[in-house]
């Protein structure tokens, strides 16, 4: 199987695991699955820390590059098929575009989304609950 993960899962992962629930870190961590972080993901980061949203320890251009070798966690680009892929989207039922980003990605690529974020579940993609 090969996952998707949101940027605040992502996070988590880095910072503090104990908040993706056990079977979610389990799937997360077995050798047989892949496991992806979105280029938005990286955008979506780098946007909040510049505005002061987030604080992280080094500057993301150092922080993701970093966990993402440590964590053995695949980057994967954003392509146009994704970004107009977003367009056919149902009626926004999430407004963040980054988010949108990611959902599309999931459905284009067949890619399974790990997330916490209630109104991602509502898209017709795989979902797997980060808190579970």
């Amino acid at each position: 199987m090969v996952f998707l993960l949101d940027t605040h899962v992502w996070i988590w992962m880095t910072s503090d695991e104990r908040r993706i629930g056990p079977v979610t870190r389990s799937k997360l961590a077995d050798p047989a699955n892949a496991v992806m972080l979105s280029a938005a993901s990286s955008w979506e980061l780098a946007l909040k820390y510049q505005l002061g949203k987030i604080e992280l320890p080094t500057p993301p251009s150092v922080y993701v590059a970093t966990h993402l070798r440590r964590q053995g966690v695949a980057p994967l680009a954003v392509e146009h098929a994704h970004a107009l892929a977003v367009g056919e989207l149902p009626e926004v039922r999430h407004a963040d575009p980054f988010d949108r980003l990611l959902v599309a990605q999931a459905r284009v690529m067949g890619l399974t989304l790990v997330t916490a974020d209630d109104k991602l579940f509502e898209y017709d993609i795989e979902t797997i609950d980060a808190r579970s």
